[in-house]
């Protein structure tokens, strides 16, 4: 039987992987990766070159018979009727638009409905806001989401907004333009901008879609456009799990597979992961990259009145509850910065401690921070005394600061009812051997560690051959449990952080 390639693609914040892949099996056949520049505002045209860059260093993509793209979540790409983009992308973690997100609930918190269907909304205004948001999309604004991008464009650049005709994701534009379109395109050709498409699970971190209906809320969309705007803006066509949103451009990719490449719907980059790591209901991933999330399975939509948990949908017609933190395997960075030392002498001087780091607790908000939502905070070390402030216990400090950020984030979908029988652990932090050795007494339970890989780009790949043999369900690739870490769970770590965390 001849081999069948798919490739899967990571575009995510920091680079672009490319995974060319047997479909059959899921093995991996070549790889690619080019570096994005740094900054929370960047011209897409940075993603292009670095597309184009791991595709020649993955061996080129002419063999592929489908491709997918994963993609960071959230980032705002705006475009003119000739399809060009028209300012820089703001990304997830750029916070500019904190305001906005307040703005955006408080206005839809004003007005009391007349109806007896809101007899359970909290009765202050900000709160009954979120609640309502909640209803409508599945998370309350914050200043990641792309909606609130959209309003501060509005406010901020009224000259930008008056050109917008069409709103996409990260991983819609790089669809679109390996379909040939946007910097693909020849010069002169039509913009093709009715020809964007994206997935329930990335529409569904903009702010203005309904996972559960599957439509889009341009009357929500409305209130961060100028009047008028939002019935004409052109919003990228949502597909379905498995369904083929265009052919690749034979330039791009697929030149020498008869038919050519298919392009899959892709996803956003949490939902990709799930799918790379074959995760079902019960099973709760916490992924530790520039970002943490803790993101589960669930076959029903997930609505946190509280509007901490983001009731995401995911790659394959459930649902991704998630709760994520602006600030994860950087937070190591900084321990290791302060202290002079790599990842293993940050490791070495906190096994020197004992849980709990000698009473210091570090609350690890560098950069702001979406859960909780306190995008002006910055980060704290408490607890300091004469007696206990070396780098042994401020280095530990560090470490189990990193841990349970994310352990609030389990807290939270526990409390939403989720079902934890499993937790699996993944991402750049997780190579840290002091994560590995301390993450399930924090967590509280035992942690599987699949084997370091690239679990976005595999689930894009997973997904494009799911697309490309049509079948109901994915297909069956293993996945590698590297091992399972077990420990003392030590809740006293948690429960001081959280006195410290208040």
């Amino acid at each position: 039987m001849d081999r069948v390639l798919v490739a899967g693609v990571d575009t995510s914040t920091q680079s672009c992987k490319v995974r060319v892949t047997d479909a059959r099996t899921g093995q991996m056949v070549r790889f690619g990766k080019a570096s994005h520049p740094d900054g929370t505002s960047i011209d897409p045209q940075a993603w292009w070159t670095a597309f184009r860059k791991a595709a020649q260093e993955a061996g080129g993509l002419d063999d592929i018979s489908a491709i997918s793209v994963g993609g960071q979540q959230h980032g705002m790409v705006l475009l003119d009727d000739t399809g060009r983009v028209i300012r820089d992308a703001l990304l997830w973690n750029d916070t500019r638009s904190a305001a906005d997100a307040e703005e955006l609930i408080i206005r839809l918190g004003r007005p009391p409905k007349e109806s007896g269907t809101e007899s359970d909304l909290d009765a202050d205004p900000n709160m009954r806001g979120r609640q309502r948001w909640v209803r409508a999309v599945g998370s309350s604004p914050v200043a990641s989401l792309t909606i609130t991008k959209v309003n501060w464009v509005s406010r901020n650049e009224p000259e930008n907004a008056n050109k917008i005709a069409a709103i996409c994701l990260p991983h819609d534009w790089l669809s679109w333009a390996i379909a040939g379109h946007g910097p693909a395109a020849a010069k002169g050709d039509d913009a093709h901008l009715a020809d964007l498409f994206t997935d329930r699970s990335d529409a569904s971190g903009t702010g203005y879609f309904n996972s559960a209906t599957d439509t889009y809320r341009r009357d929500l969309l409305s209130m961060a456009l100028p009047d008028g705007m939002a019935e004409k803006v052109i919003l990228p066509k949502v597909l379905g799990p498995y369904q083929v949103g265009a052919k690749a451009d034979p330039r791009i990719a697929g030149k020498k597979v008869p038919g050519g490449c298919i392009i899959a719907p892709g996803g956003g980059d949490n939902a990709m992961t799930a799918l790379g790591l074959s995760m079902r209901v019960g099973d709760v991933s916490i992924s530790l990259g520039t970002s943490g999330v803790a993101a589960a399975i669930s076959p029903v939509p997930a609505y946190d009145m509280s509007a901490s948990v983001t009731g995401f949908a995911d790659a394959t017609g459930h649902w991704l509850p998630l709760a994520c933190t602006i600030n994860a395997s950087r937070i190591l960075d900084a321990g290791r910065a302060a202290m002079g030392v790599d990842y293993d002498g940050l490791a070495d001087l906190a096994d020197q401690s004992e849980p709990g780091a000698g009473g210091i607790t570090l609350i690890p908000y560098f950069d702001g921070e979406r859960t909780p939502n306190r995008p002006d905070a910055r980060a704290s070390i408490n607890g300091l005394s004469l007696e206990n402030t070396n780098r042994q216990n401020l280095a530990r400090a560090f470490i189990e600061g990193l841990l349970c950020s994310q352990r609030d984030c389990l807290e939270l979908l526990k409390h939403l009812g989720t079902e934890v029988r499993r937790i699996l652990l993944v991402g750049g932090g997780a190579k840290s051997k002091a994560v590995r050795a301390y993450a399930p007494q924090i967590l509280g339970m035992d942690v599987e560690l699949p084997q370091i890989d690239e679990y976005v780009a595999i689930g894009a790949a997973r997904q494009a051959a799911w697309t490309l043999f049509g079948q109901n369900q994915p297909p069956v690739w293993p996945v590698n449990i590297e091992e399972t870490l077990s420990g003392q769970p030590q809740d006293q770590v948690y429960q001081q952080y959280r006195n410290w965390r208040k």
